[in-house]
């Protein structure tokens, strides 16, 4: 079953929904994120014609942002915002003054017997922000992007064997139980 864009026309198979209104995929990618703000998108109509080029080479979108990305992380640079203990300066991860909390939330992790739930309203940090500092490959002077990690010129915060034991532990801790 064909679908029919809310804004320019277009009939298509793939349709993106927003506030009960279809749009392809080209409209669809600039759809605002509140009702109110749609209902004006669509008003101001196109033609599906209009957006012609725009479908064709749409599986390429982003392609050239990502190589850039590539490229940037290859030099050790990062492309994300810094995790936790760290400031960007001059494109490079500079640790800063929460670098301090970083290396005593892993030797408290590693020293205590503490719940993770309690171990992160200790240090101020949701549950999930606790577990992403705890296995953020960062802290080891790598970046993870892509699903590859990348060698990075910036400062270690964490050891080796500091991070790798935290990891041990981490695994031990989130392993369902079995239930006799």
């Amino acid at each position: 079953m064909y679908m029919v864009c809310s804004k320019c026309g277009y009939s298509d198979r793939n349709e993106v929904w927003r506030f009960s209104k279809s749009f392809c995929n080209i409209c669809g990618a600039f759809v605002p994120d509140n009702e109110r703000d749609v209902k004006k998108y669509v008003l101001e109509k196109i033609d599906w014609k209009t957006l012609e080029t725009f479908r064709k080479f749409n599986s390429n979108r982003g392609i050239k942002q990502k190589k850039g990305m590539e490229t940037e992380i290859k030099d050790g640079h990062p492309v994300t915002r810094a995790p936790l203990g760290y400031s960007i300066k001059n494109k490079e991860f500079i640790p800063n003054e929460d670098s301090i909390r970083v290396v005593s939330l892993y030797r408290t992790f590693l020293k205590t017997d503490c719940s993770l739930n309690s171990l992160s309203k200790e240090f101020g940090l949701s549950l999930n922000g606790m577990k992403k500092v705890l296995t953020n490959r960062c802290y080891l002077g790598e970046i993870k992007f892509g699903g590859k990690i990348y060698r990075s010129k910036h400062k270690v915060i964490i050891d080796n064997e500091t991070f790798y034991a935290v990891q041990r532990k981490l695994e031990k801790q989130l392993r369902p139980k079995k239930i006799i």
